[in-house]
């Protein structure tokens, strides 16, 4: 550390950050970045990005008054040095644990947060709606959104940019934050003093001056000129033409380039874009060098770095897919193979080295993937969609509309269905089977384990309809993977125990659990599979067999799977006692899977509980020698 040491942890809020003296700021960015990195190494987190936020983070807090001016983060998996700066350094040992902060901004956690978020996009939405109330409500305070090259490619900021850039007199700032390329050092001294110029009050006044006093054959050349000559130094500026005034691109890492910048820039009226360049993982050479792996690490040694598990861990529902999608591939030319951004996440790596003409990545833009999914499946291709379970909420018109309404052939395989643990409410999947059952040609199948993914994932691709597969994260059960690629009959259930007086009918991950349970109350355990077709004529048996029916599921239990069952029974005429155990009416938050499924009663213990809670049960008899 340098003679700065002490300088973070005398920070408790951002007003302590704005009495230090610019010579105070880079051994200062200097601690915060090696807080980050010791901080997630201890509890897992996202690395890299946060690292390539450091620098930018200290020059917003320093430049704007925050929380009076307000900072958006897009995605928010770049804000920690955002939460240390903000009176949350002490409690980030707490990071995406049980009742620990969370990994993303929240309102409810503290007052920097201006927006709760989790998912892209969103950021210049949220400012422009802070920037028109300030407006509206006669107040002066900034709005200021920080978004990555990489939500730039979704539908929902070209719409924002398009309604801001016409309004004229806010206090709106957009920061690009792009960690995609470099400048080099004679650029980048070029473009420091060309974002100082663009920037500074000068330059502005004479453009005002320029459009009330020159005549209008001058006035244009003048136009063409400022035009032509920012063209030829900055990146082509699409984001002129919707009426920002684009300013970059500069340096994110260099705070004498950042400060004085965003200093003249809060001095201007009207939408203001900066472009501000920076590096995933800097200044910790190893996410520098593979940002992908340090994007999101479990906790690991700094000085060692992210080592290979030693030894071979149950292959992950993700892994299942991918060897699927290769499998299917090379007996099908007609497979494609789409993801919106999440090449790595879903499971797709080995996919794109294979079939690299059958891969797309359409970019963080879950809408448009599922409407180019559905173009092609006219023209008799057959496209996977691999998509988390949250983000499939982002293109459920295109999925009504657009594929199902058509009823095109288009598989969806959904990945993180359930709670999802550390990333919390905003990455859970819990509502798939609840929006997805009510759609008209849909198939919707859950997963019990690793081999009955592969083998619903077949299922769906050669179902001519839309289907989705609902799987879990992390690992499976350990079950037998057949190389064969076989497929269900569509719509009809299985029972994996007969017992008496109870029927639990599991569908997906509560299988196992299930299981367990109808053990100890020597109960009929039935693995559902479909959510859609429900196999009704299994419930009815069940029903006539038994005297008390239990459904469970790793999804909310309103309008879930057993809504379907309570519905097919009344839809049959059968009067018959249904406990239906799901997901609570609430937002789960962050915390270890295994104790957050304890915690609302998915656990076999909790499942056991709530059974006898609901009815009375013979009491187990006991041994004869007891």
């Amino acid at each position: 550390m340098t003679s700065f040491s002490n300088l973070l942890k005398n920070i408790h809020s951002p007003a302590d950050l704005r009495k230090l003296s610019r010579a105070q700021l880079p051994p200062l960015a200097d601690e915060l970045r090696h807080y980050v990195i010791d901080s997630v190494s201890k509890t897992g987190g996202h690395l890299s990005s946060n690292l390539g936020t450091v620098e930018l983070t200290i020059a917003l807090h320093y430049v704007f008054n925050t929380p009076e001016d307000r900072l958006v983060w897009d995605v928010g998996h770049q804000t920690y040095p955002h939460k240390i700066l903000t009176g949350r350094r002490d409690q980030m040992h707490t990071l995406r644990q049980l009742e620990g902060i969370s990994g993303f901004p929240r309102r409810a956690e503290s007052e920097y947060d201006t927006f709760g978020v989790g998912h892209s996009s969103t950021s210049i939405s949220a400012a422009l709606g802070m920037a028109l109330a300030a407006k509206t409500k006669g107040e002066s305070r900034h709005s200021v959104a920080i978004i990555g090259d990489g939500s730039m490619t979704a539908g929902m900021v070209f719409e924002a940019m398009n309604n801001a850039g016409v309004i004229e007199d806010i206090n709106m700032l957009v920061v690009l934050n792009d960690n995609d390329m470099s400048i080099s050092p004679p650029v980048g001294a070029l473009n420091r003093h060309l974002a100082r110029l663009m920037s500074g009050k000068f330059y502005a006044a004479a453009r005002n001056v320029g459009k009330s006093v020159l005549p209008s054959p001058v006035l244009e050349l003048a136009k063409r000129f400022e035009e032509h000559a920012k063209g030829m130094i900055v990146p082509a500026t699409m984001f002129e033409e919707f009426g920002f005034n684009y300013i970059g691109p500069i340096d994110g890492h260099d705070l004498d380039s950042l400060i004085p910048t965003l200093q003249n820039i809060k001095n201007l009226k009207g939408p203001q874009f900066l472009h501000v360049v920076t590096k995933k993982g800097q200044g910790y050479k190893l996410a520098e060098a593979d940002p992908i792996l340090y994007h999101g690490p479990g906790k690991f040694n700094p000085a060692e770095g992210i080592k290979p598990a030693s030894t071979p861990a149950k292959k992950t529902y993700t892994q299942v897919f991918g060897r699927w999608l290769c499998d299917m591939a090379a007996q099908d030319s007609k497979l494609i193979g789409i993801t919106p951004a999440m090449r790595e996440g879903s499971g797709m790596v080995e996919f794109e080295q294979k079939f690299p003409e059958r891969y797309y990545d359409v970019g963080i833009a879950e809408q448009h993937s599922v409407t180019f999914a559905a173009g092609m499946a006219c023209e008799g291709l057959k496209p996977v969609v691999a998509i988390y379970s949250t983000f499939l909420q982002r293109a459920y018109d295109q999925l009504i509309h657009d594929v199902a309404l058509q009823n095109l052939d288009v598989t969806f395989a959904l990945d993180r269905a359930g709670l999802v643990g550390a990333d919390g409410a905003t990455h859970a999947g819990n509502y798939d089977m609840a929006f997805l059952r009510c759609i008209p040609n849909m198939v919707v199948m859950a997963a019990s384990d690793e081999n009955e993914c592969r083998q619903m994932l077949t299922t769906g691709y050669h179902y001519p309809g839309p289907a989705a597969i609902r799987y879990p994260r992390g690992a499976g059960t350990g079950a037998v993977i057949e190389k064969e690629l076989t497929s269900l009959p569509i719509g009809k259930g299985e029972v994996k125990r007969n017992g008496t007086t109870i029927a639990i009918l599991a569908f997906g991950s509560m299988v196992q659990p299930g299981l367990k349970v109808a053990e100890k109350l020597d109960a009929t355990l039935a693995n559902m599979r479909f959510i859609k077709p429900l196999d009704v004529e299994l419930v009815k048996s069940l029903a006539a067999s038994h005297d008390f029916l239990v459904t469970i599921e790793e999804g909310c239990s309103m309008g879930g799977a057993g809504s379907a069952v309570a519905e097919a029974l009344a839809e049959a005429g059968i009067s018959k006692p249904l406990l239906i155990l799901g997901l609570p009416d609430k937002f789960i938050d962050h915390g270890d899977p295994t104790v957050l499924l304890a915690q609302c009663g998915l656990d076999a213990t909790g499942i056991e509980a709530s059974i006898r809670a609901r009815f009375i049960l013979p009491e187990p008899k006991l041994a004869a020698n007891s």
